[in-house]
């Protein structure tokens, strides 16, 4: 097993060995790595591996996941300028030149170990960077596969096979150290791991908590609505932070939304099923504190529910619950992982941005929420008011927050949820994040006001 110090030497060497790479060489780089988490042989495997490996998740979703994560990368980066210079503004006289940030330690969580390891690879790579990868405790021997087919691209075209790497010692202090003598941490996982990212010393990039919450309005395609949201809610199980946690639907269409949705794999509980399926999903963990039980997490609803000791209707792939207020006594606000969905009725838009932004608060505060409407008025009122990274609209969540052919958000499986989640940024992570960026600057006619000019209208009102 090789030191940190040691993997961290290979990687500096890895680097340096492509810093003054052209732009037409890291492309050929990032297109034959991009090529290995792509290719259908490969991400078969990688599904099945994961899936083997964490129990998370299912296999054709993470096929899935692999083409529209890595894919998406590839299209993001195509033809994007990352060496050299970037752009040139003549009537400032500023221009842009883009440098390495360097070696890269990418924490992946167990939940979506291969694909956000082949996304962010590329992504890094495009700015000339090194990575070396730390897996989850429990996905790190798809994560190392991943890892060895991606190297296997870079040897193709004759680039150092150490720009890529798995952290070998991955106990405590081993991550410790990594992110202590990386020049950029990024950290897509748990609180803890990415509070810990915050606390190493080095720049880093991390994720706040998911909890995305869909508004169905009075004026939305219900049947449309209904198959985006369960679609996005089923996808893998709900491994991803941006799987919809809860629906709000106003009352005008609440009852008609409620009879679409068995038609989508819905299985409403009700009554003292939902109590014991209460039970089943928070349990009092080895901290004496009520916590989400594992046994759930990114399971078939089949396999919740017979581990609940309740039965549903073949072919169920959701359970869904109807939400009560207080939200804050009903332990069906939090984030479920899990393919159990919490609807909640509101009044009217108002209410539900009310009932909106107490469980985002409590919960995913500024991740991501979501609208099924054409009023403008109602976008709007989101983009304007909500404390949020993310207003994704008319969109299956899981699919639209990290960036989708159908939007044009930046392609990433890590989700910046700025100040409002403790993260640096509300973007999407993506390679722009993994570059540095020299801003030249020339003398140019120089500006100027006069005093009047500037304060005229001011003094006006208020006086000098």
């Amino acid at each position: 097993m090789k030191t940190v110090a040691e993997q961290m030497e290979l990687a500096r060497r890895a680097q340096e060995a492509v810093a003054e790479y052209t732009q037409e060489q890291i492309d050929e780089v990032c297109l034959a790595v991009g090529w290995e988490a792509y290719r259908d042989e490969n991400i078969a495997r990688l599904a099945r591996m994961a899936v083997e490996e964490t129990g998370f998740g299912n296999v054709e979703s993470k096929i899935l996941k692999h083409k529209r994560k890595v894919g998406g990368v590839m299209h993001d980066i195509k033809g994007a300028v990352s060496v050299g210079l970037m752009e040139r503004d003549e009537a400032s006289g500023i221009s842009k030149y883009a440098k390495p940030v360097g070696v890269v330690c990418a924490i992946l969580p167990a939940t979506n170990p291969t694909a956000t390891c082949g996304g962010k690879a590329v992504g890094i790579l495009k700015g000339r960077n090194a990575v070396i990868f730390k897996a989850s405790s429990r996905a790190f021997q798809c994560t190392a596969e991943t890892v060895r087919m991606m190297r296997k691209g870079l040897k193709k075209v004759g680039a150092p096979e150490d720009l890529i790497q798995i952290l070998e010692d991955s106990g405590r202090d081993g991550i410790a150290e990594l992110m202590k003598v990386s020049d950029l941490v990024v950290a897509t996982g748990s609180g803890a791991v990415v509070r810990a990212a915050y606390s190493s010393g080095t720049p880093a990039y991390g994720v706040g908590q998911g909890n995305a919450v869909a508004i169905v309005a009075e004026d939305a395609d219900l049947v449309e609505a209904a198959e985006m949201i369960c679609a996005s809610k089923f996808f893998d199980y709900a491994t991803s932070c941006s799987s919809e946690n809860a629906v709000i639907a106003v009352a005008d269409v609440y009852e008609r939304f409620m009879e679409e949705m068995p038609a989508h794999g819905c299985h409403l509980v009700s009554g003292a099923d939902r109590e014991t399926l209460r039970n089943h999903m928070w349990k009092v963990n080895a901290k004496g504190k009520l916590a989400l039980n594992p046994g759930v997490i990114a399971k078939s609803a089949q396999v919740i529910a017979d581990g609940a000791g309740i039965s549903i209707p073949d072919g169920t792939d959701i359970l869904l619950v109807e939400g009560r207020e207080p939200i804050a006594d009903d332990k069906f606000h939090d984030e479920k992982i899990s393919p159990v969905l919490t609807i909640y009725k509101a009044a009217d838009f108002q209410d539900a941005y009310r009932i909106l932004t107490e469980l985002t608060s409590r919960v995913g505060r500024g991740h991501s929420c979501g609208i099924h409407t054409w009023r403008r008025d109602y976008i709007d009122y989101l983009g304007t008011h909500m404390k949020t990274s993310r207003v994704t609209v008319r969109q299956p969540m899981s699919a639209g927050n990290g960036g989708h052919p159908f939007n044009r958000m930046p392609s990433t499986a890590t989700l910046g949820c700025g100040t409002w989640g403790g993260n640096i940024t509300t973007e999407n992570v993506h390679w722009k994040q993994f570059i540095n960026v020299t801003w030249v600057n020339e003398p140019v006619s120089p500006w100027g006001f006069m005093d009047e000019e500037m304060w005229g209208e001011f003094w006006k009102k208020h006086g000098k």
